[in-house]
Parts: C-alpha cells; structure tokens; sequence
C-alpha cells in the first residue's frame, strides 16, 4: 500500500438517501470527502495525467452519482462509492467519507469507511 493520496474535500452533491420514504422523495445536500491512494511516482516522474488519477474526472463523476438513484443508508452510499473508484479509476484504496445535515441540533452526521 502506498502512502501517496489525492483527497477531494466536501465535494457538495444531491442525492436521495434516507431510511423514510419521505425522506428520500427530494434529493439532499451531502457533502463527499474521497482519499483515493496509489503510487504517484510515476505520475511525478512523466508528468502526464495518464499515470495518476484524474480528480476532476472522479467529481464530475460524484455529482451525477446520484442520477437515478437513492439510498437508504449513507454506508451504502459510501460503499457504492469507494467501489467505483477503485474499479473506474484506478485507485489502490479508496476512504470516502459521507457527511449528512438531517440532524438539526448537530452539524453533521458521518459515515467514513475504507476499501
């Protein structure tokens, strides 16, 4: 496992995610915290995009996720993301992290897991 990490911080999406029905009927803010690691050397070495991954390809990716689709539960979501890019983009371990507002008293809720 490698030390190197690109991290994309609060990426802001809108999704539907939630147990209640109602509460996934309109989709809501989250923000997306992606640590993706893999060996960078190459990448510092050429220069080229090609050999690393490509972060604004993975946030254009993030903001259209949700397209389609709902959650019940953000560690799904999580796990749904992580597994994507590490198979999409290369990635040799991915920790994403969920941030949630549904709690009115707290300033969020999260979920942080790593594949």
């Amino acid at each position: 496992m490698h030390a190197d990490t690109i991290t994309l911080a609060d990426l802001e999406v809108r999704y539907r995610v939630g147990v209640p029905d109602a509460e996934r009927a309109q989709p809501q803010r989250l923000l997306l915290t992606v640590e993706m690691r893999r060996d960078f050397t190459r990448a510092a070495a050429s220069d080229d995009l090609r050999e690393t991954i490509d972060y604004y390809a993975v946030s254009r990716r993030l903001l259209a996720f949700g397209e389609g689709r709902s959650w019940r539960l953000i560690e799904t979501l999580a796990a749904d993301i992580a597994a994507m890019v590490m198979a999409d983009f290369g990635a040799e371990a991915v920790t994403v992290e969920v941030k949630k507002f549904i709690i009115p008293e707290a300033r969020h809720v999260s979920v942080r897991l790593t594949r």
